[in-house]
């Protein structure tokens, strides 16, 4: 055996325990990547029916809204038709009754006005 051939040998054998040294790590490695894989499978598996879920909610959230736009729609006519009421009673009824309340507020202030000059009359008529 010659020099040449001794250094291979020795080459050899020290690829052979390098390789005996990586074989632990890649392995280790490899059930990592088997780990990996398998935890994105099982998260695929339960995301995919949280995510049905989550479109279902949705969709009844929207359902709720449209239900409550449609009430608040139906209390803003209703409010639009009370205060068109209201203005209503107020043109028909509103001059009328003020025009009475004034009539009667000049005979009420005609009749006090010409009760206080009666009594002063008697007033200077008994001091006479």
């Amino acid at each position: 055996m010659g020099v040449g051939e001794i250094a291979g040998l020795i080459a050899a054998i020290a690829f052979a325990i390098l390789a005996g040294f990586m074989i632990y790590p890649l392995i280790r490695l490899g059930k990592l990547f088997d780990q990996i894989a398998q935890t994105v499978k099982d998260t695929g598996d339960h995301a995919i029916p949280a995510l049905d879920e989550s479109v279902t909610t949705v969709q009844q959230v929207n359902k709720s809204l449209e239900d409550v736009n449609k009430i608040s729609e139906a209390a803003s006519t209703t409010a639009n038709n009370v205060g068109a009421l209201t203005d209503l009673y107020g043109s028909f009824l509103g001059k009328p009754v003020i025009k009475i309340a004034s009539a009667v507020y000049a005979l009420k202030s005609t009749a006090q006005s010409f009760m206080n000059n009666r009594t002063a009359d008697r007033a200077q008529n008994k001091g006479e």
